[in-house]
């Protein structure tokens, strides 16, 4: 569905799944990516690089258990 700002949406409603990209052939490709991650073996563990990136030091994360916080 294209997005009054031009953007596109695609849906998958089996899986419960939204993509979106600027054009239709880009939102469904990232949604078959989504797809692929949610049922299959997609994706793959951050490196500490990208940790990095989003401000964490991998160390401190990697020494944290696994344990959610009450609110979850």
């Amino acid at each position: 569905m294209k997005n009054p700002d031009g953007q596109w949406t695609a849906r998958d409603l089996r899986v419960g799944v939204t993509a979106q990209g600027k054009s239709r052939d880009v939102a469904l490709d990232n949604l078959d990516a989504v797809i692929e991650a949610v049922e299959g073996d997609g994706g793959r563990p951050p490196t500490d690089e990208e940790i990095r990136d989003l401000g964490v030091d991998p160390e401190v994360a990697q020494s944290q258990s696994d344990e959610l916080p009450d609110v979850l």
